[in-house]
């Protein structure tokens, strides 16, 4: 059996409730998912307080949690994982606003490159989480690319297959989407 059907027969074998199935999957993406959290606690620097092990054991605390989630195969879990990764960074930092009641908020505009803008403070996460909340009840498409890219890592190529559409259509998508995150971040 290829690796690629190992991992999708296992989250489906997951996603009927089997434990065995679900740790498997944890244990064989384990390094994709440390390279997700890597990526998130690199931007979000000291603003989680959490290191790459525990947000990937967080996430998927929400990830083993989500009832009726269903993973078809390996791009869709991870695409999840980045999402549930972002999530717990988000109540982290409002937890901790809530906690100080304010802070000094940073302007953050976005361009082209928005691995290099994103976060630099408190303020700054929770204005693109809010943002990409509201590209999601537009263009819920749109949303889902910027997670598949941004916080997923993943490239055009697979991001169009996940999502049954061409790589000029996601290529399309993006920027639109970073048009909108744009135009919603510097308002």
């Amino acid at each position: 059996m290829r690796p690629v059907q190992a991992i999708t027969q296992l989250l489906q074998a997951a996603g009927q409730g089997d434990r065995a199935a679900a740790d498997q999957v944890v244990a064989q993406l384990y390094v994709d998912l440390q390279r997700l959290a890597r990526r998130h606690v690199r931007d979000a620097g000291h603003l989680t307080l959490l290191d790459t092990t525990a947000l990937v054991h967080e996430a998927w605390m929400r990830v083993a949690g989500a009832q009726g989630a269903d993973f078809p195969d390996r791009r869709h879990f991870l695409a999840y994982a980045a999402q549930a990764m972002r999530s717990v960074v988000v109540d982290l930092v409002r937890a901790r606003r809530a906690e100080r009641r304010g802070g000094g908020e940073l302007h953050l505009t976005l361009d082209t490159a928005i691995a290099d803008q994103l976060p630099h403070g408190d303020a700054d996460v929770l204005r693109v989480h809010e943002a990409l909340d509201e590209l999601a009840q537009v263009e819920p498409r749109l949303a889902q690319v910027v997670e598949m890219r941004y916080f997923a890592g993943l490239k055009e190529p697979e991001i169009a297959k996940a999502l049954g559409v061409t790589e000029r259509t996601v290529q399309r998508d993006w920027q639109k989407a970073r048009l909108f995150l744009s135009m919603s971040l510097a308002g």
